[in-house]
């Protein structure tokens, strides 16, 4: 076993001194090569594995990460987000890891830069990125680079980045797999709607987009007879507003029985169907949040694909600390599971899979 080679026992072995054996495996300097060989040989004969915890705390340094995400509202996939990244700091504090975050708005690039920026004035160990859009985070992430400092992406995959590694959903793949499922009941329709939020033409997230592409590639495949009504919501508005689109549509739309989003905010169409009694639509969403779940309970809400948002958070921080504290090798390219939740088994769901 690892814990019972002593130093002395592998210096004895190799014929050296105790403090050359300690600046070998430390990767010292002021080694002659005949005498790293002869540690080395002797590290190999001995089947010799470094704890890379002890040497890490040993070595008793302190980590900051930095997290860059979007702003969000309470009880909002990013919260799920957040204190997945916060437990992950706390599991971690013996080693002196610390995660600051930093917030930009997803639809004003100027936050970003502004974000980025203060970030690398911090001069961090690593850093998390939900990214915005491609332009702008390739010229944080270049710096990044140029300054050999890791990076990990999360939420949408840009692999034109070279980030370290990536935490999320395979967009495309989820966009067919809820075509293929919410046809399973949509199978009749001659009509469906896409409820978007929108800001200048476009939604918040290239995930978003990716998933509408999978969606509407299953649809031409299988369905293409089916007309799809897109219906924007926009973001940040009262619910007056909604309620008034919604009205409007459903009201002229009397065929729409079901309905699909990209978004986590189903609830915003399953809470109007609650309070207008439209008990015959339901609508497909993502997410779980506290307003999507209880939706889904009363059954304005037939299914919602879940994401682990939290582990999404939990595992980005343990990836540069692996990385980076322990000099481990990590995986690059990490999609998460994709899972239906409906009215009987939400409440068996699991955010946390630690």
């Amino acid at each position: 076993m690892n814990d019972k080679i002593r130093i002395k026992d592998i210096a004895a072995r190799a014929g050296v001194s105790v403090g050359t054996v300690d600046r070998v495996l430390h990767n010292r300097p002021n080694v002659s090569p005949p005498a790293r060989e002869k540690v080395e040989k002797a590290l190999s004969e001995m089947n010799y594995q470094p704890n890379m915890y002890a040497s890490a705390l040993a070595y008793n340094r302190s980590y900051t990460f930095y997290f860059i995400m979007p702003k969000h509202a309470s009880e909002a996939y990013w919260e799920e987000i957040e204190e997945g990244a916060m437990k992950a700091r706390e599991t971690r504090r013996d080693f002196h890891v610390d995660v600051k975050l930093l917030y930009y708005n997803r639809f004003d690039d100027a936050t970003f830069e502004e974000a980025y920026q203060t970030c690398l004035e911090a001069k961090p160990d690593g850093v998390i990125i939900v990214p915005s859009q491609l332009a702008i985070t390739r010229q944080f992430t270049d710096i990044l680079h140029e300054q050999n400092i890791p990076f990990v992406l999360l939420d949408s995959y840009m692999p034109d980045l070279k980030p370290l590694s990536f935490y999320g959903q395979d967009s495309f793949c989820s966009g067919y797999f809820a075509a293929k499922v919410l046809m399973m009941i949509a199978m009749n329709n001659t009509e469906i709607m896409m409820m978007k939020q929108m800001k200048n033409g476009r939604v918040a997230s290239k995930q978003q987009d990716n998933r509408e592409v999978g969606f509407r590639h299953y649809m031409h495949d299988h369905f293409p007879n089916i007309k799809i009504t897109e219906v924007n919501l926009p973001l940040d508005e009262s619910r007056e507003t909604y309620d008034n689109i919604l009205e409007k549509f459903f009201t002229s739309h009397p065929n729409v029985h079901h309905c699909i989003t990209f978004c986590s905010k189903a609830h915003i169409v399953g809470e109007f169907l609650l309070r207008t009694n439209r008990r015959y639509v339901q609508i497909m969403g993502y997410d779980m949040v506290q307003k999507n779940a209880e939706c889904l309970r009363q059954g304005s809400i037939s299914f919602l694909i879940a994401q682990h948002a939290y582990m999404q958070g939990y595992y980005c921080v343990e990836t540069l600390f692996n990385a980076i504290v322990l000099k481990k090798e990590v995986k690059p390219v990490n999609y998460m599971p994709i899972e239906v939740l409906i009215k009987e088994n939400v409440d068996f769901y699991q955010r946390t899979m630690i």
